[in-house]
This record gives C-alpha cells, sequence and structure tokens, in this order.
C-alpha cells in the first residue's frame, strides 16, 4: 500500500480513489517494485474532481523518467480483494505493538505479483496511416478547394486505455457526418457546387500530427497536381467539439476581410448568434512558435505552409489535459451538444458553399459514430495499416468519397521523431504466498524443536545409563 512506511522492492498498489502524485513520488523515491494504479470499470461513477485531478497529473506522470514498472489495470472483483486484503494488513500494522506487528506479519498472507511477456522494446518500421477522400465541384477546372481535418488517434498514459471520446473521437464523426451531408447535395446537379471538397482523417495527430506533415509533403513537395497546390479557399480542423458551450476558432494569423476565411468567420458568428444563443463563441489567436518542440493545433501544421487555416474546438487552450488524457471515455461526450456543433458547422459551410441553411444533422448517426469509436482504444502505436479501425473508416469515407487514398508515415530510421514499443499490454498474476519472516520463524521453530528433541534424547540416554547403575545387582566376591 502507498501508505505504508516503507515501500522498497513492494508492488504499490493504489486505487484511482487515492491516488496522488506525492504518493506516486514516494514509491519511486523508494524504488518500490512496481505501481499499479487500479482504475474503475464505469468511470462515470468517479466525482468529476477525482477525474480532473488525475487528468491534471497525467502529464507529470508521462515526464517523470524512472526504473520503476507502472501498471494500469481495470477493477475485478479478484484485484479488488488483493487490494482490500492488502489494505487490511498494512492498516493492521499502523496501530499495533511490536509484538503484535511481528506475530501479524508471520502470519499474514502475502502477494506475489508477476507479470508475463518479454521486455519491452523499439518497434522498427511502424507506419502511420492517414486516409484521404474528396467532393470534386462543378463548374470548371480552377474551383476553390475547402479542406476539412480530423486526426483520429488518441493518447494517454497507458495506450490500451486510450479511448479519445471526446479528443478526438468527436472531431471524426462530425467529419463522417458532414462527408454524409455533403455528398447527397454534390449527387444532384441543382445542389452540385462550385467548391472541391477535401476530406483528410489524419494518423499521428497525438505526436506532432505526422500524418498531416507527411500528407502535406506529398500534395505540396512530391507531386505536380494536389488540389492543395491551387485555390485553397481554407482549411478548417476539428478538435475535441463534444462537450461545452463555448467554441473557439483557433488561428494563427487573423483573416483578412473579404478573403474565403473571412466569409467563414462572419459565417459562424451569424449561425452562433441567431441559430444557437446559448453557445459563446470567439476567436482565439496564436502565432505559430516554431521554437516548440510541438505544435499546438493541427491548423498551424497547414500555417507553416502557407495554406490559410482553423481549428474549431470547445477548448479555449492547446494545453488542456483533456487532449491527452485516459479519462476522456464516452461519459465525456454530450450527444445533444455534439449535435449541435455539428449543426453549426454544417450550416456554416451550406451558407458559404450555397448560402443555404437547415443542413439535416442525424443524431442517432452522430450517436452510433461516437460509439464506435469510444469502444476500443485508438492509440497511434495500436493501429497499423491493416488495423480495424482504419479499415472501417476507409469504407466510409469510400460509402461517400471519391478518390479515398491511404498515406503512410514512417519514422525516419537515423533521426526518428517518434518511437513506438511493444508489450503494451500484459497480463499480471498474484500468487498468495506467506511472508519472508514467516520462513525464518518456521525455521527457528523447526530448529528449536530439533535441538528440544536432541537433549531429550540425550538425557534419556543419560538417565538409562544411571538407572542401569543404580539396579544392577552387587556380585560378592570371595
Amino acid at each position: 500500500m502507498a501508505d505504508a512506511e516503507v515501500l522498497s522492492r513492494r508492488c504499490v498498489m493504489m486505487r484511482l480513489a487515492d491516488f496522488s502524485y506525492e504518493k506516486y513520488q514516494k514509491a519511486l523515491q523508494q524504488s518500490a517494485g512496481a505501481v499499479v494504479i487500479i482504475l474503475p470499470q464505469n468511470m462515470s461513477t468517479m466525482p468529476q474532481d477525482i477525474v480532473q485531478q488525475f487528468m491534471e497529473l497525467e502529464p507529470e506522470l508521462l515526464a517523470t523518467e524512472t526504473i520503476v514498472p507502472v501498471y494500469f489495470a481495470l477493477e475485478d472483483e479478484e484485484l479488488l480483494s488483493i487490494y482490500t486484503q492488502t489494505q487490511i494488513s498494512s492498516s493492521s500494522q499502523g496501530s499495533s505493538s511490536a509484538a503484535e506487528v511481528l506475530l501479524h506479519t508471520a502470519t499474514a498472507n502475502g502477494f506475489q505479483m508477476v507479470t508475463s511477456g518479454a521486455q519491452s522494446k523499439a518497434v522498427s518500421d511502424w507506419a502511420i496511416t492517414s486516409l484521404e477522400g474528396r467532393l470534386s465541384g462543378a463548374g470548371g477546372e480552377d474551383l476553390p478547394t475547402i479542406v476539412l481535418v480530423a486526426h483520429y488517434d488518441s493518447f494517454g498514459v497507458a495506450p490500451w486505455l486510450s479511448y479519445g471520446a471526446d479528443s478526438n473521437g468527436s472531431g471524426v464523426a462530425i467529419l463522417l457526418e458532414l462527408a454524409r451531408l455533403f455528398s447527397r447535395l454534390y449527387s444532384y446537379k441543382r445542389t452540385h457546387a462550385g467548391y472541391n471538397l477535401l476530406f483528410f482523417l489524419s494518423g499521428g495527430g497525438k505526436f506532432n500530427y505526422q500524418g498531416t506533415k507527411r500528407w502535406l509533403e506529398d500534395n505540396l513537395d512530391h507531386t505536380d497536381s494536389s488540389l492543395l497546390q491551387d485555390n485553397v479557399a481554407f482549411v478548417l480542423c476539428l478538435d475535441t467539439l463534444g462537450n461545452s458551450d463555448n467554441l473557439y476558432l483557433h488561428v494563427s494569423k487573423p483573416p483578412k476581410e473579404g478573403s474565403p476565411q473571412h466569409v467563414l468567420l462572419k459565417e459562424l458568428e451569424t449561425v452562433v448568434t441567431h441559430q444557437h444563443p446559448d453557445l459563446k463563441f470567439s476567436m482565439v489567436h496564436k502565432k505559430i512558435n516554431l521554437a516548440d518542440d510541438t505544435l499546438a493545433w493541427e491548423h498551424e501544421r497547414f500555417g507553416i505552409r502557407r495554406l490559410p487555416a482553423f481549428t474549431l474546438s470547445h477548448l479555449e487552450s492547446h494545453r488542456s489535459p483533456a487532449r491527452h488524457s485516459i479519462m476522456d471515455m464516452r461519459p465525456h461526450v454530450d450527444l445533444t451538444k455534439l449535435r449541435r456543433n455539428t449543426k453549426v458547422i454544417a450550416e456554416t459551410l451550406a451558407r458559404v458553399i450555397y448560402n443555404l441553411t437547415e443542413k439535416q444533422v442525424q443524431e442517432d448517426q452522430l450517436a452510433s459514430l461516437v460509439d464506435w469509436l469510444t469502444a476500443q482504444p485508438r492509440a497511434a502505436q495500436l493501429l497499423d495499416k491493416d488495423s480495424s479501425i482504419v479499415n472501417t473508416l476507409e469504407y466510409y469515407l469510400n460509402h461517400y468519397l471519391k478518390d479515398v487514398k491511404r498515406h503512410l508515415v514512417r519514422a525516419d530510421k537515423r533521426d526518428p521523431e517518434f518511437v513506438f514499443y511493444d508489450q503494451l499490454k500484459q497480463t499480471m498474476n498474484a500468487y498468495r504466498v506467506k511472508p519472508a519472516i514467516f520462513d525464518l520463524l518456521l525455521a527457528f521453530c523447526i530448529a528449536a524443536y530439533l535441538g528440544v528433541l536432541y537433549l531429550a534424547i540425550q538425557n534419556f540416554g543419560l538417565l538409562y545409563s544411571f538407572l542401569r547403575r543404580v539396579t544392577a545387582p552387587r556380585v560378592k566376591q570371595h
């Protein structure tokens, strides 16, 4: 238990409700054998202050280098039983006399935690997959292009528990719903607009937007014909839009009046003000800082290549812990607010493209998309090019869009920008054992027993000899 005085070579178990960074640091400083953090099966039962506290601590956990293995496990009956017994044993030692502690230590049951699997090692030649699809406009060759982007991977301190419901399952769900809506409009001559719509689901978003970086290089540096090279009206990145009554348009450079970007901004303001007064909308201006190791928002990847781009999010700051947390699970997405935000974006785009309003967003469609996206972890190191998630996203895009393509990015072997490791999920076995002092005490008792037995035998032999001398008949000599 984390409350014990001495933790060296012990496996420290902490439930989420009892977790604190001070206890965690204590375990590391005393060279604990391992740390097991127990998470509830249903995260919605946890008080929000505890969830928020852990979200804020996650970056610290990731930034702390340690040789102590740290495991995350979902609570079940067996694990809870081990935790309870260990807690009782630990608490009884703190409130008893020295003799009682010694007796309890010698007789109590302990647990030996053993993990299966080899030591983690770096994975070579891992490919991050991104998906592109388009709806071509009508009315000429040099048509303006609107690019819609969302990264589909998740991130957290434990990859297998990183579901990324709001960040960025919500953005992916909105992009897929927009693809469905506009594919219907583009299938009829009367509503086939004079804009190209380019949809991009980027991989490696949580690793400095590596998928977007490679996609831009492929389209701007390694080809002579690309929609990104021609007339790009604007790029709209969708990031964390499944909650809150706030909506922020993040920009690296404020749009000039009369530009397509300025038109988008004004239409967003109009739609929010007149149709959704409960929603608070504002623009956040932040210059790109190339000195930082990582970019703040995905639109900055486009801004570096001088493409006009925004990120739309309900988060005011890119530093929000909600963007990189295993606590970001399905309950963090409010379907009503997700539908409202989807409708705002769809109506804004319709006003820009058609000067039309009232796009029919289907809440049941959004719900099924969010449920599917949050049913399995989407950490980048879990999603290879053949994963079911990538294949399903590709199938969905093929259903509504044209010219769907895959784009792969691999880390540079000489100077990798990211490194993934295997052995991300292991089985931990708990064996009931007696403590080492029990073996010592048992050995002492056996030795004492044998010593007493030996003395008894020796004394019995002496007594027998004495009795023989005493009772032996005397012989008279003549």
